[in-house]
């Protein structure tokens, strides 16, 4: 594919010259000197390897170790990649070449040596055959995945939960648990250019989802120590994307990794693949450059492979890892609970679930097909499955998929070395920027294209024993997906939802909210007279049944009875130690006096300890406790 012009230098002087024509897909050349070392090209990319592995990456160009220095000039044969592109139909990609500088001419010959033309043209080829496939529904195929590895926290006992709290915390203890979060979008839909993981949805503390998540893991690692006797690093893998990768290093750096020690943070990026128009012609975005999307969030696999992550995973010994995405506020990092409850079914995956709120709701579930662990989108199936319920009343077919994953280290071993490779890809119809026959860069009104992708639950199908952990939304699902104004997911429902759960944490702990009368604040304002309910661990307030949109549909666990008795019948399923405050005297809503209580992740990780802190103490809002052994004003 090119010719390429190989220098060594050290302090100035040249130690080896060679000139290489590359043809195939790799080429290694060796020297020996004080030990081994070797030059490794690989799609465009220079890598020195010594044998302590890679010790300098670069673009061909300049690559420097210390000081030594290595050139590589890439002599661009122009007439071999016409007819390699044309063997796959992509010709067009140099119909601009004439025109170019000769700094255009090298970004684009770079860039196009860099696609496996055999590679991404089978993916779009196989991805396009199995969109145009009949999609029949999936109804006479689907199972509920089986009781005993369904499990939830609303139907379990007290003792039992506790019971894999502490097994989770035992293996946090031995270093055996990592955290790996999947963080490769940008806050576009919220109106800023830089990643969703450094926005801040305005909390008193002003701290955004990178903090509170770093904190959170700060906390568990405490708390493991605290009952073991054990210090545990739990280290955080964090998946970027071409675009976020730079910014979230150097956000990290900037805020001393919020007190995490370095080393057990590695960021890595995921892998971009070409944008297609849907008659398989691959789109410039510039005269000179390839449009490339990210691989999606199951891209993680392939990239757990090239980026030696799986390696570095072992080298620490992680047997267990918790998958999760970056825009839930309430995310519970290694949530020690998940973790002992996988345990205690010997699963190899396992997915953290919120049960559907109501038919409709338009969210994957988790389930079987045809016998196989899979997750099926809504429009999959029709709204008579949608409906189905058992006999207690509950839908059939009701774990709702919130990307908060469970693995064991095997398993991801499994997927990354045996089956990847065979996972098929999902079409994202897109608009996508292009240029147009003149080379002038146009924005599309409607889809021109598709970006291909994988999802992180498409690896269920490989699972031998996948268990299913329920919890409350409103304890630990509130993604940040909209900006303010939108009808949900905004940074307003986030900020409100952790109000929400750390008031529930202060009531749990023996502490009340009044307001400037004297009166107790409601737990949740409603807009009418409704009942509230406090649960002592985990702290959890699901939503009250309501009969709204009652012509269409009921909400979950609802069966056709009166008001009064789905009212009833929702409170005997919650856990045994439940207090109903009914707070009929004063009802309020957010705007007319907002609960505002917000708990470092360092005093509690998800409400333990704040007895000796709050309890039989009244406060006013704004509550902020940031330290543990901050003096709090009542």
């Amino acid at each position: 594919m090119w010719r390429l012009n190989l220098t060594r230098k050290s302090r100035g002087k040249a130690i080896i010259n060679l000139r290489v024509t590359r043809s195939s897909s790799r080429f290694a050349s060796s020297w020996s000197r004080s030990q081994e070392r070797l030059f490794w090209l690989w799609d465009g990319t220079v890598r020195v390897l010594g044998s302590g592995g890679c010790v300098a990456v670069g673009q061909p160009a300049s690559v420097r170790e210390h000081d030594e220095q290595w050139t590589v000039n890439i002599m661009m044969d122009v007439a071999t990649l016409q007819q390699h592109l044309a063997a796959h139909g992509q010709e067009h990609l140099l119909q601009f070449w004439d025109v170019l500088t000769e700094s255009q001419k090298k970004a684009l010959y770079n860039d196009l040596i860099e696609v496996d033309l055999d590679e991404v043209c089978g993916f779009f080829k196989k991805t396009v055959a199995s969109l145009n496939e009949e999609q029949a529904k999936l109804d006479e195929r689907m199972q509920p995945i089986p009781a005993e590895m369904h499990g939830s926290v609303t139907r379990t006992p007290l003792e039992k939960i506790n019971d894999y709290e502490e097994a989770g915390l035992r293996e946090v203890s031995e270093g055996h648990v990592g955290v790996l979060l999947l963080a490769g979008g940008q806050g576009t839909r919220l109106g800023v250019d830089y990643p969703k993981g450094m926005y801040d949805v305005k909390l008193p503390s002003g701290k955004t989802l990178y903090q509170l998540q770093a904190e959170r893991l700060l906390r568990l690692q405490h708390l493991a120590k605290e009952k073991f006797g054990k210090c545990g690093d739990i280290p955080w893998y964090i998946m970027t994307s071409e675009h976020t990768k730079e910014p979230t290093m150097d956000f990290f750096a900037r805020n001393h990794y919020f007190g995490l020690e370095k080393e057990n943070l590695v960021v890595f990026e995921q892998g971009m693949l070409p944008c297609f128009t849907f008659d398989g012609k691959i789109i410039l975005e510039a005269p000179q450059k390839v449009a490339r999307a990210p691989d999606g969030n199951g891209g993680l696999y392939r990239a757990l492979r090239e980026k030696n992550v799986l390696e570095d995973m072992d080298r620490r010994g992680i047997k267990y890892v918790h998958v999760y995405c970056v825009d839930n506020i309430l995310v519970k990092m290694a949530d020690p609970i998940f973790i002992g409850y996988c345990l205690s079914k010997g699963a190899d995956c396992g997915a953290k679930v919120v049960e559907k709120a109501f038919p409709t709701e338009a969210v994957g579930v988790v389930c079987k097909v045809d016998g196989i662990y899979q997750v099926v989108e809504y429009s999959e199936i029709t709204l008579k499955t949608a409906q189905k319920r058992n006999p207690d009343g509950r839908l059939t077919f009701s774990a709702g998929n919130i990307c908060n994953h469970y693995f064991t280290t095997e398993f991801l071993k499994k997927v990354v070395y045996d089956y990847e490779t065979s996972m098929k890809h999902h079409v994202a119809k897109k608009k996508i920027a292009t240029v147009n026959s003149s080379g002038k860069s146009i924005k599309p009104e409607k889809p021109n294209g598709i970006k291909m992708e994988k999802f992180v639950f498409d690896v269920f199908q490989f699972s031998n024993t996948l268990a299913v952990w329920e919890v409350i939304r409103e304890d630990e699902f509130a993604p940040l997906k909209n900006g303010d104004g939108a009808e949900k997911d905004t940074p307003t429902t986030c900020r409100h939802a952790l109000f929400s759960l750390h008031h529930r944490y202060l009531l749990n702990a023996g502490g009340t909210l009044i307001d400037s009368e004297g009166e107790p604040l409601p737990l949740i304002p409603r807009p009418e007279d409704r009942p509230v309910t406090v649960v002592n661990s985990p702290a959890a307030a699901p939503k009250c049944p309501t009969t709204e949109n009652a012509n269409t549909e009921f909400n979950n666990n609802d069966a056709i009875m009166s008001s009064k008795e789905k009212r009833c019948n929702w409170l005997t399923r919650l856990l045994p130690h439940i207090c109903v405050l009914w707070f009929s005297q004063k009802e309020m809503r957010w705007d007319e006096c907002p609960v505002v209580v917000e708990i470092s992740p360092l005093v509690s990780y998800a409400g333990e300890s704040l007895d000796m802190l709050v309890a039989n103490k009244k406060f006013r809002c704004p509550l902020s406790l940031n330290e543990p052994a901050e003096k709090i004003e009542v």
